[in-house]
């Protein structure tokens, strides 16, 4: 009898040890299978964090304005302000401003501009237009139809908008032009000509934190109805200056520790921008709410409705006026050219 069970133990031993290699080469089959999708998993969450990405990229002008005003109310204030022009009634431009990708209120300031004097081509030229979600064409671009010119210097910048606009559904089809390029006076004409906007173009928008006056100056082969363009507001109405020209101009901070300031040396004071609008045929019209981005017509466009201001009007906003007088005597320490 102990014969017999010990050859049912030593049986039972063999079936389970066969079990036992049975299940480890399952096992091993099953770590060969996972090796094997380990990579498509990798792949996959990858595909994932891209995707996740450009959404995040497609909603961010959305979701960092919710209160945007879409094409139909735009429409809508539209025929309000086409009705007051007729009958001689101008809106302040601070009264009109909003912000769908504009970095201020210059959405809403272009917008009554056109309702008013309308478009011819719906052309838009923008230097430094950065991402493209965040400029002034923009919201032209998107709502309104316009073709545009971008350019930006920075081609990660140039990557994001491009993407951008050829997936962005109202401009998929005809998205605007897009250009990565370093702007000096020797080169704007020709970046300008080689992109076919060498002609009468609705708007000229100017915010390269450098040579701006120096770039408006050298433009000759397009020929804008209308031009805003960046100034160095802490200069006010004080001085007719602009920034030395160089062509490599870069941006640089002006700090003062003590009193916890900061300023950007770049640009020209708005006295030498109206100096220069005259020389070109245009007078100044206005400005966005804190007086740094400037708005010029030309002047056979619209001289009753929109007339020219004197410059002191940009400053009015007092809380603006107070930090801009802070930061003179950083300015004041830098070399600028007389205009």
């Amino acid at each position: 009898m102990f014969k017999r069970n010990a050859n049912r133990l030593t049986q039972s031993n063999n079936d389970a040890a066969t079990q036992l290699a049975a299940l480890a080469s399952r096992l091993a089959e099953l770590e060969r299978q996972c090796a094997g999708i380990a990579p498509q998993l990798g792949t996959l969450g990858s595909r994932f964090d891209a995707m996740e990405a450009l959404l995040r990229g497609q909603t961010a002008a959305v979701v960092q304005q919710p209160n945007y005003v879409d094409r139909g109310t735009q429409q809508l204030l539209a025929m309000e302000y086409r009705r007051d022009a007729r009958t001689g009634v101008a809106h302040d431009f601070e009264s009109v401003e909003f912000r769908n990708h504009s970095q201020n209120g210059e959405d809403g300031i272009l917008h009554y501009i056109f309702s008013v004097i309308g478009t011819t081509n719906k052309y838009v030229v923008e230097m430094c237009a950065g991402d493209g979600r965040e400029c002034n064409a923009a919201n032209l671009i998107i709502n309104h139809g316009w073709h545009a010119l971008l350019c930006d210097g920075s081609e990660e910048n140039i990557r994001t908008a491009t993407a951008f606009y050829w997936r962005h559904p109202d401009t998929m089809r005809i998205p605007p032009a897009i250009s990565r390029e370093w702007l000096t006076a020797e080169n704007v004409n020709e970046v300008i000509s080689r992109h076919g906007f060498d002609q009468q173009i609705d708007l000229l928008s100017i915010d390269v934190d450098g040579n701006d006056y120096w770039l408006w100056r050298a433009i000759q082969v397009a020929n804008p109805r209308v031009v805003i363009i960046e100034i160095q507001a802490g200069w006010m109405s004080d001085a007719s200056v602009t920034v030395p020209y160089d062509p490599g101009f870069c941006v640089r901070k002006l700090v003062d520790p003590e009193q916890h300031i900061e300023v950007d040396y770049c640009g020209a004071s708005l006295p030498a921008m109206v100096k220069l609008g005259r020389e070109k045929g245009y007078r100044l019209v206005g400005a966005n709410r804190y007086g740094f981005n400037v708005i010029f017509l030309r002047d056979d466009i619209a001289a009753g409705l929109l007339p020219e201001i004197p410059a002191e009007h940009c400053f009015r906003h007092p809380v603006a006026r107070w930090q801009y007088g802070r930061v003179q005597h950083l300015l004041r320490a830098e070399p600028w050219d007389e205009i």
